[in-house]
């Protein structure tokens, strides 16, 4: 079982990476870091909460306050329009009213996990980027951390080239891929396609683990609809990203160098660039990371599909 900590800013796709690792028996979260991002930090937590209430795990899991702005000292622009107003689609928990887990919580359950670790940040990478600044040393010892991020070579979907948790913090993203290290990132050249029909939503409402699904991802699929008449489905970004903790044979990976474009204005702010050109040879101290530029929709599919509905989608042998 692997033991996972989320970093997330709340919105519909963290709330079914959410759901998905609770059904999932191979997936044990031991710890939630509630960031802004798609929403105001106050309404991640609230959301978190309201979540873990639904699943009856409220008090089993740490809910951590992670950031409230982002390094490049910009008030932050939320996506009410896309996730609703607590990152639940049409559903308003309202505020939180108990105590959240002060930051330094995470320093804990790196300590109490070790390298059985693995950090999941499927949003604005800025409270990762404070523990590498902190806590190097002790970054180091978690086993690996994957981060949803990114578009190489491919549109972005807040600029022309540039990903949403990039975007919104390049310094943070900057930091994160200097210090890393066992770093995997799966980009939108990978979650954009990892789409979940209305079909596939209304199986998963029909069998019933989680009546949270079907309202969320119609809320998500309205707006994506409006955005691109042809998409046949919501993109679920965070829910493959955790997937990869434990189905890494989905994607297939390309280890190189990552450069982040740190400018505060402009169409490249946030862009994510690696050299893809088969014939460079790279100097050897330049520091590479893995990155997912393919998936196996079909596996996904399945696996996506058995977690969510309890039921077994068989595999084919390759």
């Amino acid at each position: 079982m692997v033991k996972v900590l989320l970093f997330a800013d709340i919105g519909i796709d963290d709330t079914i990476a959410l759901i998905y690792s609770y059904l999932n028996e191979d997936i044990d979260l031991v710890g939630i870091v509630a960031d802004y991002g798609n929403v105001p930090r106050a309404r991640a937590v609230a959301s978190v909460h309201y979540l873990m209430k639904s699943l009856n795990l409220k008090n089993q899991i740490p809910i951590i306050g992670g950031a409230e702005v982002p390094m490049t000292a910009e008030h932050p622009t939320f996506f009410p329009e896309i996730h609703g107003e607590y990152g639940l689609g049409p559903i308003t928990p309202g505020a939180y009213e108990g105590v959240i887990e002060n930051f330094f919580e995470i320093t804990r359950i790196i300590e109490k996990y070790g390298d059985e670790l693995v950090i999941v940040n499927v949003g604005r990478l800025t409270s990762l980027a404070n523990m590498f600044i902190l806590y190097q040393t002790l970054m180091n010892k978690v086993k690996k951390i994957y981060i949803m991020g990114g578009a190489f070579w491919v549109p972005g979907n807040v600029t022309a080239v540039s990903e949403a948790n990039f975007h919104s913090d390049p310094i943070a993203v900057k930091i994160v891929t200097t210090y890393a290290n066992n770093l995997t990132i799966i980009p939108l050249n990978v979650t954009d396609h990892a789409i979940v029909t209305p079909e596939m939503v209304e199986y998963i409402d029909h069998k019933g683990l989680s009546n949270l699904v079907k309202p969320l991802l119609d809320y998500y699929y309205s707006f994506y609809k409006k955005l691109n008449p042809f998409i046949k489905g919501s993109p679920v970004h965070d829910a493959i990203t955790i997937m990869a903790t434990t189905y890494e044979d989905m994607f297939s990976f390309r280890h190189l160098p990552v450069h982040i474009v740190t400018s505060s204005t402009g169409i490249h702010r946030g862009q994510s660039i690696a050299d893809i050109r088969p014939y460079i040879q790279f100097e050897e101290k330049a520091k590479k990371h893995r990155i997912a530029f393919s998936f196996n929709y079909e596996l996904f599919f399945k696996r996506f599909m058995s977690v969510m509905t309890g039921e077994a989608f068989e595999e084919e042998n390759n």
